[in-house]
């Protein structure tokens, strides 16, 4: 059984999808960058105790 939040009256499986895009769509995100970029995401979903179950940084 997943694990549902809950209060009193409600109850819920909170989940987001998150698209990163650069400025005027142009294809900088690669090599160096985007290995900071990459570990940035997880450093910050770390902190907060959440887990990424997918993603994938396209050019």
């Amino acid at each position: 059984m997943r694990d549902y939040k809950s209060l009193s009256h409600t109850r819920w499986d909170c989940k987001y999808h998150v698209v990163f895009i650069s400025k005027k769509r142009q294809k900088l995100i690669f090599g160096s960058i985007r290995k900071h970029l990459e570990s940035t995401f997880n450093e910050l979903a770390n902190r907060k105790g959440i887990v990424i179950e997918e993603g994938h940084l396209i050019n």
